[in-house]
């Protein structure tokens, strides 16, 4: 992950992909997508066997859903 002072600057990059534009968010949000289950877990002894339970199922998709979709173009 790239961390830039602003869109502007994300812009300005030589190696920015204008598909990826929806990525571009503040930290705050990615923070808040990063807080998810799915990776809060990760040291759970059993984080494979959660990641197929009901929680870990549901934690998920809600990550799913908040992920940035890439524009194809």
């Amino acid at each position: 992950m790239n961390l830039f002072r602003s869109e502007e600057h994300a812009r300005n990059w030589n190696g920015f992909d204008p598909a990826m534009e929806p990525s571009l968010m503040p930290v705050a949000d990615w923070a808040d997508i990063f807080s998810n289950p799915f990776f809060r877990e990760r040291g759970r002894s059993d984080y494979i066997s959660w990641t197929r339970s009901d929680a870990g199922a549901a934690a998920f998709r809600e990550l799913r859903g908040r992920l940035p979709r890439r524009v194809e173009g």
